[in-house]
């Protein structure tokens, strides 16, 4: 490791940068800014007194990090993104607080994006180029436009349903993320109406203590975003669509449930979220356990601390 580069025609007035973090030209960083080891600082950047940033950050030129700023590990921020901090800015009026903008760990917010003040940027999220952030981007989400919308997960490899020959058998396949896996329901079709059927215990793993419906989501929204630490479920969209995500916290699937027929099963100890509802989705969830706050895990950060904790036991 190095001291700090700083250019010649760079001001830098911090003395709080780390060990090979470099700052090139025309950049100019305040007295209380923080800075990581690392870190790459490229021309015509300017960093406020109040912001933090953590260990190897790239921070490419054009770039403004205001007051209230926080980047974590890892994180690449483009050309010319615009970070903000207040929200009914008027010139020389100021606020007694300005809002903090969290940006996690290897998060990458793509050139030209607007990020709206307040706003949580989740840990490996990315964000498209020239999107205009203006809500919380879970942990490895893409979002992309104006506003910025969920398009997809980092990482993910889609599973379509398992294909069977005799469509009135049930038939499963795993997604190799824990013991999660796409089940295939029984059909059966009549002139008089179609019928699918899950028995528990057999097609459906585990006999439920309860379930619940969910329905009428703008498909704007995300749910799920948490794990459960007991508690297994088993998700079947009954009408319309939806996309559902399994992570492991290392691996991720993405699959879309779109017919009566098809199931999916969650084990206890895996992360979810499901995203992208049609209009007129209902989505019904069997769950192994009666309802109970404490078996939820809601922090995606605190879910990879759960998981390291299991992998030593």
């Amino acid at each position: 490791m190095t001291n700090p580069f700083v250019h010649e025609h760079a001001i830098c007035e911090s003395t709080n940068v780390g060990t090979g973090t470099r700052v090139w030209a025309f950049a100019h960083v305040l007295p209380g800014a923080v800075i990581g080891v690392d870190c790459n600082i490229c021309d015509h950047v300017f960093i406020e007194n109040d912001v933090t940033v953590g260990d190897r950050v790239t921070i490419k030129c054009g770039v403004q990090l205001w007051d209230g700023t926080r980047l974590a590990d890892d994180v690449f921020v483009g050309p010319n993104v615009t970070f903000t901090n207040d929200i009914f800015p008027r010139s020389k009026q100021y606020p007694t607080q300005f809002s903090k903008t969290h940006v996690h760990p290897h998060a990458s917010i793509g050139a030209n994006a607007t990020i709206l003040p307040g706003i949580t940027i989740g840990r490996g999220a990315m964000i498209g180029a020239g999107s205009v952030v203006t809500g919380d981007v879970p942990a490895n989400a893409i979002v992309k436009g104006n506003p910025a919308r969920i398009t997809g997960y980092v990482g993910d490899s889609t599973r379509t349903a398992p294909v069977v020959s005799n469509p009135t058998e049930p038939s499963s396949s795993q997604l190799g993320i824990g013991t999660a896996a796409l089940h295939r329901l029984p059909l059966i079709r009549d002139l008089r109406g179609n019928l699918s059927v899950g028995e528990f215990d057999r097609s459906v793993p585990f006999t439920p203590r309860r379930f619940f419906m969910v329905f009428d989501v703008p498909s704007k929204n995300v749910r799920g975003e948490h794990a459960h630490r007991n508690c297994h479920q088993f998700l079947i969209c009954v009408r319309g669509s939806v996309q559902c995500v399994v992570d492991d916290g290392t691996s991720r699937r993405e699959v879309c449930l779109d017919s009566p027929s098809l199931g999916l099963y969650m084990p206890a100890g895996l992360w979810g979220t499901q995203y992208r509802y049609s209009d007129d989705a209902l989505l019904l969830v069997f769950a192994s356990e009666f309802y109970d706050s404490d078996d939820y895990i809601r922090d995606y950060d605190k879910y990879l601390l759960y998981c390291a904790r299991q992998t030593v036991e």
